[in-house]
């Protein structure tokens, strides 16, 4: 990111917008107001929260209960059940918020632990219908309710770019051709599930999609490929088949966008995996370095896969289209 220019240096006085920081950067310094995350659980809400606010924006924590990490009391903060949309919305307008961000896990909850404010409960006919559905069905309808707060959604990727996961081979460990091939079958399931709002992940090994991420999330996922691997259903040698995950086509990523972080290499290795493949840009790394430490540690390779629009593997040294 460009720095204006020290004190007592003159900018240069060129064209239209010459010499100014970035729109983003721009906006945050011109009093656009803090920016509202509403975090579930995981590290991800602390790191946005912690980009964001090194960029020089303020930010306000919305915290789950029940899912949300005590830690972030560190900023402030205000504590609120799942169904309390409008003691959000009047303490974000009281803050003069109007950018707000989704982040963090979360499962879907019953309606009866919501605890609706009165704000919800006139909606409740409208909240019925959006658990008729799967999540990108219901996330979408609570991204309406929201904006009809008077709030603009922005995504985690937009709030804060530099926790995008990069494109090519991460760390030391490196696919073989086949491995590339599991990646691209392994997208293309997702790609087509996706209009059926099954799940974001799969795994794939020998070319067999042997596991479908469905209601259960990636880390039960992961549990019942360890288990069907333990019972000698799935017979592979130890480092062998590959998690492949991106987001759906037409998911809003302004919600649900993937992540990827050390607590996934762990679960992968424990279950006999050779490495974990997302797509570049569509999911959020909190500490690449990090991530790259548990990969190597673990002998797994990680790789941003660049989306099928956009060609080969960045980086992957082979001919294996993804």
């Amino acid at each position: 990111m460009s720095e204006p220019p020290p004190p007592g240096t003159q900018a240069p006085a060129a064209g239209p917008g010459a010499g100014r920081p970035p729109p983003r950067a721009e906006a945050a310094r011109a009093g656009r107001g803090p920016l509202g995350i509403v975090a579930g659980s995981g590290a991800f809400p602390g790191a946005v929260a912690e980009a964001v606010a090194a960029e020089g924006r303020e930010v306000v924590l919305f915290l789950i209960q029940g899912f949300a990490d005590p830690a972030l009391e560190r900023y402030e903060h205000v504590w609120f059940r799942l169904g309390s949309l409008g003691k959000v919305a009047a303490r974000g307008r009281a803050r003069g918020i109007r950018d707000l961000v989704m982040v963090g896990g979360l499962t879907r909850p019953r309606m009866r632990d919501l605890g609706f404010d009165l704000t919800m409960l006139r909606l409740l006919p409208r909240i019925a219908r959006l658990f008729r559905g799967g999540d990108n069905h219901l996330l979408s309808g609570v991204l309406e309710l929201v904006q009809e707060q008077g709030f603009h959604l922005i995504g985690a990727h937009e709030a804060a770019p530099s926790l995008l996961l990069p494109e090519g081979v991460l760390g030391s460990c490196r696919p073989t051709a086949d491995q590339e091939g599991d990646m691209a079958k392994g997208l293309a399931v997702i790609r087509t599930l996706g209009p059926f709002d099954v799940g974001q992940a799969v795994i794939v090994a020998d070319g067999w999609v042997v596991a479908v991420e469905a209601a259960e999330g990636t880390d039960q996922m992961l549990a019942r490929f360890g288990a069907l691997r333990r019972s000698g259903r799935l017979r592979f040698p130890e480092r062998h088949g590959v998690l492949v995950k991106a987001p759906k086509p037409g998911q809003d990523r302004r919600v649900d966008l993937p992540s990827l972080g050390p607590h996934t290499v762990r679960r992968a290795a424990e279950v006999g995996l050779a490495g974990i493949a997302f797509e570049a840009r569509g999911a959020i790394v909190p500490d690449v370095e990090t991530l790259v430490q548990a990969a190597d540690g673990a002998g797994l390779f990680v790789v941003g896969m660049s989306p099928p629009s956009a060609g080969r593997l960045a980086g992957s040294g082979g001919d294996g289209e993804i």
